[in-house]
C-alpha cells in the first residue's frame, strides 16, 4: 500500500507540467562564446574586406590598356565594378575577384583574381574576352562567357559557356566546362504559339 502511494505520487509529480530537460532552459551562451573565442579566427573574419578595386586594376600591369581605358566613372565617382571576397587560392587571407563592366549595358569586359601576398595583391587570373563575368562558388572560380550569334542584341545572347577553375599547384586549372543554349522563346522574341479553339 505504501509502495502504491509512493508510486502514485511519483507519477503525478511527473505528469503535472514537468517538461524534462526543457525546464533547465537553453544552454548558457557565455560558455558557448568562451569556446568560440578560444578558437583562432578564420581568415575571412580577420581580413579587412574592403579594397580599392579600381586602383587595384588601374595599377595592374597585367590588365590590358583597353580595359583600363573603359574603366571610367559612370555617374559621379561610381564605377561599374563588382568585387567579391573569398577563399580561392588556399592562402591565409581572402582572395579578391574583380569584374569590370561597361557603364551603359553592364557587359563584362574583364575579370581578375587577386591573391593577398605579403600585404599586397598579386594578379593570379585574368579573362578579358567580353562578355565575361567571374564569381566564387564553394571555393572554385566560375567564369561565365556569354555567347552571341550574328544579329543577337546585347541584352539577348544565344547561350553561355561556364568554366569552373580550381587552384592547383600554384595556378588555376580548368575543372569543368559546360555550354548552355538559351531558348529564343523567352522574353517574347519568338513568334507566339497558335491559339487553340
Amino acid at each position: 500500500m505504501v509502495v502504491l502511494a509512493a508510486l502514485a505520487l511519483l507519477v503525478s509529480g511527473c505528469a503535472t507540467g514537468g517538461t524534462g530537460a526543457r525546464d533547465e532552459g537553453p544552454a548558457h551562451s557565455d560558455s558557448v562564446a568562451g569556446v568560440a573565442e578560444a578558437k583562432s579566427p578564420s581568415p575571412s573574419a580577420t581580413v579587412d574586406d574592403h579594397v580599392d578595386a579600381v586602383k587595384l586594376v588601374m595599377n595592374d600591369p597585367k590588365v590590358s590598356s583597353a580595359v583600363k581605358h573603359e574603366l571610367k566613372p559612370c555617374v559621379a565617382d561610381e564605377y561599374a565594378v563588382d568585387v567579391s571576397y573569398g577563399m580561392l587560392t588556399g592562402g591565409t587571407a581572402n582572395d579578391v575577384v574583380v569584374n569590370v563592366m561597361t557603364c551603359g549595358d553592364a557587359v563584362g569586359i574583364g575579370s581578375y583574381v587577386y591573391r593577398a601576398t605579403g600585404g599586397t595583391y598579386e594578379n593570379v587570373f585574368k579573362a578579358e574576352e567580353p562578355p565575361v563575368y567571374a564569381e566564387i562558388d564553394r571555393g572554385d572560380l566560375v567564369v561565365t562567357k556569354q555567347v552571341y550569334e550574328k544579329g543577337d542584341p546585347v541584352s539577348s545572347p544565344s547561350g553561355e559557356n561556364v568554366i569552373t577553375y580550381r587552384w592547383t599547384s600554384g595556378r588555376f586549372a580548368q575543372e569543368y566546362s559546360t555550354h548552355n543554349e538559351y531558348s529564343n522563346a523567352v522574353g517574347g522574341d519568338a513568334s507566339p504559339a497558335p491559339s487553340k479553339n
